[in-house]
């Protein structure tokens, strides 16, 4: 079993983290470069809860504590840099949560700080999660003075009704002053939505893509409401689309997108050239990010080994531990077995696929690591393999059932 570093617990004060030595020692895995780096930056507090959220995120109750917790953020990075040291970051998503209900001057200095410790690419997208009940004239624009480029939208959806059966706390007209504002702002923006909600008809979610598409966004990000564990919607369920009618609302939505000029390049995600999100496009290609904040989750990468951690997920015991220099709650390498199922649940997501070289240079497996599993998948339909470029792509059936095909690579006895 691999180690968990360090202990979680009355003794977690106790532990010291290794050494970056100790995770550049020899191993099983042979990674010959290391992939592409990315900066998560988690900000928890929110409005109001919603029913159908299971992130890391809590309701603000009176104000959030903004400087003490941009100071253990920056603890917390000072504190990673060893792990991370001589690496150029590609990207910064700035998530929650609510990050815009920190005032600009709380994320300028945010913004200050990471480019003080860490070689940013030129030009390096800097995206942030935004929501309409926080929005305020002028105020994206200060965003975008503080060295936001790009804003993600949490639109959800523009009908009022829709927005209250799903517990959204702003209205269909701040979603619409949002969005217009965001696109005077900002060169590249994202709208949020979901679909197969409560109560929710093919011809509702067509006027919802009329006024998504009238603003002309760069991205669309559309997911599928699901009705996910520990949530309040996993308490007392609301009713909910079949799947029939959800499989329409997708065709819906794809055929809309495309006759728009926006390209389906992940399974939710759609965007007109040169607008695709650099940083998720590094999750699902496997690349490397590092979590700092509240909970968050990071992965990176070593010549012998990928390494996973979570930060205290506890706000105020974040705060406290990052501050004392501790802010790694657990972490632990990823087993051999394991990687493969990680890659594919990532690269499957994206319409275009993935090398078969790309595999090996992200996970320091051999391509037989997952040879009967492609195999499978190809025969069932799922996967096509173009000889010419040696890329695996998932065909129209296996984006409709990927769940299945990334089924197919996990680890014997977990199927």
């Amino acid at each position: 079993m691999a180690p968990v570093i360090p202990i979680v617990g009355a003794a977690a004060d106790a532990a010291s983290p290794p050494s970056v030595q100790h995770y550049l020692r020899p191993g099983t895995l042979q990674l010959a470069a290391l992939p592409p780096l990315s900066l998560y930056v988690h900000v928890p507090w929110c409005l109001k809860k919603c029913p159908y959220c299971d992130f890391n995120s809590h309701e603000a109750r009176g104000e959030a504590p903004e400087q003490r917790y941009i100071e253990a953020l920056l603890a917390d990075l000072e504190g990673a840099l060893p792990l991370v040291w001589g690496r150029r970051v590609h990207s910064v998503f700035i998530g929650g949560g609510t990050p815009s209900l920190f005032a600009p001057e709380s994320i300028d200095r945010l913004i200050g700080g990471i480019r003080a410790r860490l070689p940013l690419e030129p030009g390096v997208e800097i995206t942030m999660e935004a929501n309409p009940g926080t929005f305020e004239r002028e105020r994206f624009k200060a965003f975008r003075g503080a060295g936001v480029t790009r804003l993600s939208i949490g639109v959800q959806s523009f009908d009022d009704a829709m927005l209250a059966r799903i517990g959204r706390v702003h209205d269909a007209a701040q979603a619409r002053a949002a969005v217009a504002e965001a696109s005077e702002a900002f060169d590249t923006f994202n709208v949020d939505l979901m679909y197969a909600l409560p109560g929710q008809t093919a011809e509702h979610l067509s006027r919802e893509l009329d006024n998504a598409l009238a603003f002309v966004p760069p991205h669309l990000s559309i997911y599928h409401l699901t009705v996910e564990p520990n949530t309040v919607f996993a308490l007392r369920p609301p009713v909910l689309p079949d799947d029939d009618a959800a499989s329409e609302m997708l065709d819906l939505i794809t055929e809309r997108t495309a006759a728009a000029g926006l390209q389906r390049y992940e399974v939710s995600a759609f965007a007109r050239p040169g607008h695709r999100c650099a940083h998720n496009l590094n999750y699902w290609e496997f690349g490397d990010y590092l979590g700092i904040g509240a909970g968050a989750h990071g992965k990176l990468s070593f010549p012998h080994r990928v390494l996973r951690q979570v930060r205290w997920r506890e706000p105020a015991a974040y705060m406290q531990h990052a501050l004392a220099g501790n802010a790694v709650s657990n972490a632990h390498e990823v087993k051999r077995r394991d990687l493969p199922f990680e890659f594919m649940l990532n690269a499957l997501r994206l319409r275009e696929g993935f090398t078969l070289a790309r595999f090996g240079e992200r996970t320091g497996l051999p391509l037989s690591a997952v040879e009967g599993p492609l195999a499978q998948a190809q025969q069932h339909g799922l996967l096509e393999h173009d000889v010419t470029t040696d890329t695996v792509r998932p065909t129209v059936r296996g984006f409709d059932f990927l769940s299945d095909l990334q089924a197919l690579f996990l680890p014997p006895g977990e199927t």
